[in-house]
């Protein structure tokens, strides 16, 4: 899923692409304003991004907070994502 958070915070990321799996986060990338990326996995991660370490909510549960807007994406999508935050 892609979340968008609506914020003015210049050091918290805009976007944050999650791949889920069961409800368990598995890779997250995360984009910035000023067009840094940082990215997690299970076996490396930059920044302070970090997998999350409880089961995900729902993206109706996520967009009941109205600072955040969710869409779904396909697993190609969050791959060449992926690909791109990780191949910086």
């Amino acid at each position: 899923m892609r979340v968008i958070w609506h914020h003015e915070f210049l050091e918290e990321p805009v976007v944050m692409l999650s791949e889920v799996d069961n409800g368990c986060e598995i890779r997250k990338v995360e984009k910035f304003r000023d067009g840094r990326t940082q990215y997690a996995g299970a076996d490396r991660s930059t920044g302070d991004t970090a997998l999350s370490e409880s089961k995900m909510p729902l993206p109706e549960e996520i967009e009941e907070d109205p600072q955040f807007s969710v869409e779904l994406i396909d697993a190609d999508c969050f791959e060449i994502e992926w690909r791109a935050a990780t191949c910086q």
